[in-house]
């Protein structure tokens, strides 16, 4: 594979990550009343601490589309 391809992989990589960390941040933002309670009953939390648990899935989402796809698209376009 040549290096074109490889940072167009990346590339679009990133653009859909960052698209499903907006609409997930988006659902969770919008829709917190019914997505708290669902999650509250299935899974026996209390609201802070689904609160949290939101907030450290966005954070190591966002970390994990950083590091997997931003960092090696950017690498590969600084070369």
């Amino acid at each position: 594979m040549t290096l074109e391809t490889w940072t167009a992989f990346f590339g679009w990589m990133t653009v859909l990550n960052f698209v499903f960390l907006l609409a997930a941040t988006l659902a969770l933002t919008l829709f917190r009343p019914g997505v708290l309670s669902i999650h509250a009953r299935v899974s026996n939390l209390s609201e802070d601490d689904l609160n949290r648990a939101y907030f450290s899935y966005l954070a190591n989402y966002k970390v994990l589309a950083l590091v997997t796809s931003f960092v090696p698209y950017l690498a590969l376009k600084l070369i």
